[in-house]
């Protein structure tokens, strides 16, 4: 089935999980005695609850729900939805003060308030939590590990508390059958949340890998080297990535994404070439050959694997050229004949990371390579600056157009690449990304 039509299925079925709830609790209320707003406020809440529940299912790292959209566009979404739901949540209570009778505030209020509206506002205040901590985590100083853990917690008690709120409520699910939806949507949410914290951890723990080599690159860069322990690893598409857990088991809550830089088609050797940028990167270097580590994947939809066409365009930034290698390298594996053209931007000629075998690669391949140096030698005869419209039309070839291209770099370069694609004319579906802000 392509691509875009599940994408359409499983949008529909958010949309159809999201509204459900609402259509089973309004079904069968008689009481017209509670009015307009009353109702309207109840049913914002019930849709903000169903929309939170549906966090777990964005952030499960199913990938069969990943596939049509790719995990970054999911954890986006994610992100976006949760501002939606938490909004919809706190104007259930907003709109019963203002709109309904102002003494619902003494049902909200932890000290008057009865349990059930006790649960509502602990639920809140979770989700208010989450959203600080998440949006100013940088400007709060909170650590990535740390972030993590507060957002799994206080989510699951934001989404446990609703639950509680509600079924302390029992108005909107009193009736048998709608018990019996209600009970099955709690156990889907559970369930997901089983498989993602209890089930998935165990079975990493029965495939579990050792790191061969960790090898210092130029450019700040180390690639880590993994083969399995006890089973035979797994083949990927070129430029997916997977969650690295490394002196930790697979239950931790912490785990950081990196692309693989390895030929995708050897199943029996996995490479992550990592840049030192955070707390976790700057220990990288100092792993030891021979310890244990997890990875979950392969994730992930930046891959020419998912594209066809008569060539590829590369546009790397930084430690972005380690996904471009995996493709690089599958690409010579499989003796890959398609023209390719990379645009290698970086600071200094001295911080390009691989330079030595993507100039050996480029005589394998019919590979074209530009580096392009914002801080060149003197005597440099190539590209300088950055990538932009000029560099590209004096490297591209005439059909450029119909190329497919692939942009791995800092936030700000993919959306300058992106920019400078369009105003070139390269159709939106040739122009493919992955952003690994997954905070």
């Amino acid at each position: 089935m392509p691509y875009a039509i599940r994408g359409v299925i499983w949008f529909g079925m958010y949309v159809a999980v999201v509204v459900v709830p609402l259509v089973f609790a309004v079904i069968g209320v008689a009481d017209e005695g509670r009015g307009f707003w009353r109702e309207f406020a109840v049913a914002l809440g019930f849709v903000g609850l169903s929309m939170l529940g549906l966090q777990f299912v964005l952030v499960a790292r199913l990938q069969t729900v990943a596939a049509p959209f790719g995990e970054d566009a999911l954890v986006h979404f994610h992100r976006y939805m949760g501002y939606a739901g938490t909004a919809f949540i706190l104007a259930h209570p907003v709109l019963l003060i203002v709109l309904v009778d102002p003494s619902y505030l003494e049902r909200v209020n932890p000290v008057t308030a009865p349990w059930a509206g006790r649960f509502g506002t602990l639920s809140i205040l979770c989700l208010l939590v989450v959203i600080v901590t998440s949006v100013w985590r940088l400007a709060l100083r909170i650590s990535y590990e740390v972030w993590q853990g507060i957002h799994l917690v206080l989510s699951t008690v934001a989404i446990a508390a609703a639950l509680v709120h509600v079924e302390l409520i029992h108005h909107y699910v009193n009736q048998p059958w709608k018990r019996a939806l209600w009970v099955l949507m709690t156990a889907g949410f559970l369930g997901v949340f089983c498989w993602v914290r209890i089930i998935r951890p165990i079975l990493r723990t029965r495939r579990p890998w050792t790191v061969a080599a960790v090898d210092k690159e130029i450019g700040g860069v180390s690639t880590v080297t993994l083969r399995p322990d006890g089973h035979r690893g797994f083949t990927f598409a070129p430029g997916q990535f997977g969650w690295l857990s490394v002196h930790r088991s697979p239950f931790a809550l912490t785990q950081h994404p990196f692309s693989f830089s390895s030929n995708g088609d050897d199943q029996a050797t996995l490479q992550m070439s990592i840049k030192e940028l955070g707390d976790f990167t700057r220990t990288v270097a100092s792993i030891a050959p021979g310890t244990r580590a997890y990875v979950d994947g392969p994730h992930g939809v930046f891959s020419p694997d998912r594209h066809s066409g008569p060539g590829f365009v590369f546009l790397a930034g930084g430690v972005g050229i380690g996904p471009i290698m995996s493709m690089l390298r599958t690409f010579a594996a499989r003796d890959e004949r398609r023209p390719a053209y990379l645009f290698y931007g970086v600071n200094r000629l001295g911080d390009a990371t691989f330079r030595d075998e993507i100039d050996r690669l480029a005589g394998h391949l019919s590979l074209t390579v530009s580096y392009v140096i914002v801080d060149p030698p003197a005597d440099w005869p190539g590209e300088r600056g950055r990538i932009d419209a000029g560099v590209l039309r004096r490297g591209l070839p005439a059909n450029y157009q119909a190329l497919q291209y692939f942009i791995c770099g800092p936030g700000a370069m993919q959306d300058a690449m992106e920019d400078v694609l369009g105003s070139l004319g390269v159709p939106p579906g040739h122009v493919h990304t992955e952003r690994f802000n997954f905070v």
